[in-house]
């Protein structure tokens, strides 16, 4: 399927690693010029030439998006790199561990700017020129802890409900723009550092010493699901590349789980 993505110009927040980083070389691969941004030049660069030896066309910008410097100095990069920004991807945020009793008021604050204001700034940075040419995309990375959250970790499922919320409100202030505001939430993902993090449990309990081995006591013990299998980054950069398309122009306000049905198990 072409997505019609070869015109555009995409910044994905956060693309010098882990799930960012499979957004944009998905979005590079579909044709779009992707703005790889880190808060490290040379970890975002290598993102990017890693694209352009592909045949893709990307560009590395830096800065400290949790400050409204930081983010200005992003978007002036972007814009001199390639031109407006067509399409936003707020994919960056982190979640730290904590817990109700050994969280103080700073680790719930951090996690506010970590995962909302850093979207809010970058939003407010990229909307204007989108609504001056009539079209845009602005896509927010969740997760099902915002509408079904752990006990553990409070302060990050607080912060990504947060950005939910503010997704919806995004969607209405952009009414009629010819702009589209969603958020797509993962479960759990199959990401090197969880592949790593349970299959060091799993030898220590005696459930195997591979992937392959770990994955159904994952299934059982941890986060079950539907489809009998953990849902891999590159199904959540393909989700993420069709809602940034021109063929999802009617995807609005919309929260997206890609989770391989573990919210349908919860009673």
């Amino acid at each position: 399927m072409d997505l019609q993505l070869k015109s555009k110009i995409a910044l994905v927040t956060g693309s010098y690693r882990g799930t960012g980083r499979a957004i944009a070389m998905t979005m590079a691969r579909e044709g779009a010029t992707t703005i790889i941004h880190g808060f490290d030049l040379a970890a975002a660069q290598a993102v990017a030439d890693e694209i352009t030896a592909q045949g893709g066309i990307a560009h590395a910008v830096a800065g400290d998006i949790l400050t409204d410097t930081g983010a200005s100095a992003v978007h002036e990069a972007a814009l001199k790199a390639a031109g407006p920004v067509d399409i936003l991807v707020n994919n960056y945020g982190t979640a730290d561990a904590g817990s109700w009793t050994k969280s103080e008021t700073a680790d719930w604050v951090e996690a506010y700017e970590k995962n909302v204001l850093s979207a809010v700034r970058m939003t407010r940075l990229t909307m204007e020129s989108m609504k001056a040419r009539g079209w845009g995309r602005v896509i927010m990375l969740g997760t099902i802890g915002s509408t079904e959250p752990a006990a553990r970790m409070p302060h990050y499922y607080a912060s990504k409900g947060a950005l939910a919320t503010m997704t919806v409100s995004l969607a209405k202030e952009l009414s009629g723009t010819g702009i589209t505001v969603n958020i797509v939430s993962p479960g759990l993902i199959r990401t090197k550092e969880v592949e790593d993090r349970f299959i060091a449990q799993g030898a220590a309990k005696g459930w195997g010493t591979t992937w392959d081995e770990v994955e159904p006591h994952v299934l059982k013990n941890f986060m079950g699901n539907l489809t009998g299998r953990v849902t891999v980054t590159q199904e959540v950069a393909d989700l993420v590349a069709f809602v940034a398309s021109p063929l999802a122009g009617s995807l609005m306000a919309l929260n997206m789980r890609i989770d391989g049905g573990t919210t349908a198990l919860v009673v």
